[in-house]
């Protein structure tokens, strides 16, 4: 599956926005404010985003909620769904852009629009592209028990379950070694 670099970085945007969610409710929120929603647009280089708001605080939250769901969606029926209610909420608007020395690509929010309509719509139209290559599955959530994070698998075959290796991936691995010696020497 070709992804081109604008999709890529839509992609990188809403995975970190969906680990954003609290996993329960002792647990902060990825967003506490709207200075943190600031710093996500700009580690996100969101580009034609102006002044932030609480308003604008409350929006994404509430889009970041949709999000979640596409990755635990059961199907690509589902999914599809789910991104067809987001994408035409924000009222997509696609336009080819070559900025800050970026080769030309497609941006599908409109000009002037909220944060919230510009990470859906982009976001939203990334994510739109995996169900339309049959590449649904990949939308995935970390098989860790203790996690749950959301993650895109880009692996050739598809078969990563770790947020990431060298963390869930090797605590998990790390715990199923010391149980097999603990039952050996048992």
């Amino acid at each position: 599956m070709l992804i081109t670099h604008d999709t890529r970085c839509a992609l990188d945007t809403v995975v970190d926005l969906v680990n954003t969610v609290p996993e329960d409710e002792t647990a902060p929120d990825g967003l506490p404010d709207v200075a943190a929603l600031q710093e996500f647009v700009g580690t996100h280089e969101i580009s034609d985003v102006g002044v932030l708001s609480e308003l604008d605080l409350s929006a994404v939250r509430r889009i970041r909620g949709r999000f979640a769901a596409v990755f635990a969606a059961p199907d690509a029926r589902t999914a599809a769904g789910l991104i067809n209610d987001l994408v035409a909420a924000a009222g997509t608007t696609p336009r080819l852009t070559d900025h800050d020395g970026y080769d030309w690509h497609i941006h599908y929010f409109a000009p002037g629009a909220s944060v919230a309509d510009h990470l859906t719509a982009d976001c939203g139209m990334a994510l739109a592209f995996f169900v339309v290559a049959g590449e649904q599955e990949r939308l995935r959530r970390c098989e860790a028990p203790d996690c749950r994070r959301a993650f895109v698998d880009l692996s050739r075959n598809r078969s990563r379950r770790y947020c990431d290796s060298r963390t869930c991936g090797n605590r998990l691995h790390v715990a199923a070694y010391r149980a097999r010696r603990k039952e050996a020497a048992g």
